[in-house]
């Protein structure tokens, strides 16, 4: 049998708390290339806590982040998208005062001077190709938050973090965003971990599941199994 790969995303122990809140307690999580990894919960559990503390904007009290093998607590948040992190923050947080193109170009702000947008951005997200110049503030909230995937996306991460990405979405754009993230995980280059409520969505993405309950996890598994585990009863408790 060949040996299990190594996760790109090693998470062992995490403990986070504010003022004298425990928020999160011991929560340890993997993330493989090629693989959509889903983590649900109901709202207030410590799943944005999670993100936040992932990307280093929350600090951390005990246990380890290991990225491509290499240590990142205590590395600030610039170090983390340097190392090849994505990160999609819950409500999109585009710049609106900036144009579309202006949007993917902050994207790039860990690359050198000069580095162009990925042309597959545009294939990725067609309506970005047109709205160029619009101003982001101007955009749906749908097209805004393919903006917010395609600005994350460019800098070609090898883990990318999603924080509720269908929230207040049309259907025929959470169609399309789903479409995007199987196919980044499909190539087998990127890691996806997906923080999300919608449960129909989560369960048709999912390679692997987390379920989170007051800062800890309380069930974990194989996607196909969730079904089968009483995923969605457990997370509308």
């Amino acid at each position: 049998m060949a040996d299990r790969p190594l996760p790109v995303l090693d998470v062992q122990g995490l403990h986070q708390y504010y003022g004298g809140s425990h928020i999160l307690r011991g929560v340890s999580l993997q993330a493989q290339l090629g693989k959509v990894t889903v983590l649900l919960g109901r709202n207030g559990v410590g799943k944005t806590t999670l993100l936040k503390a992932l990307m280093g904007l929350v600090p951390t009290r005990t246990g380890s982040i290991t990225f491509d093998g290499k240590p990142l607590s205590g590395a600030p948040p610039f170090e983390r998208a340097r190392a090849g992190i994505g990160f999609v923050p819950q409500g999109r947080e585009i710049f609106a005062r900036l144009t579309v193109e202006e949007n993917l170009r902050m994207g790039l702000a860990t690359k050198s001077a000069g580095t162009p947008i990925d042309p597959e951005l545009y294939e990725l997200f067609p309506v970005l190709r047109q709205m160029l110049g619009r101003r982001g503030g101007d955009l749906s909230g749908g097209q805004q938050q393919q903006l917010a995937i395609a600005r994350a996306l460019a800098a070609r991460p090898r883990l990318l973090i999603l924080d509720e990405p269908t929230e207040g979405i049309q259907p025929s754009i959470i169609k399309d965003i789903g479409r995007v993230i199987r196919m980044l995980a499909d190539r087998g280059t990127m890691a996806i971990l997906l923080v999300e409520q919608y449960y129909d969505f989560a369960q048709e993405l999912a390679d692997d599941y987390l379920v989170m309950q007051r800062g800890e996890f309380i069930a974990r598994g194989q996607g196909a199994d969730m079904q089968a585990n009483g995923v969605r009863q457990l997370v509308s408790i």
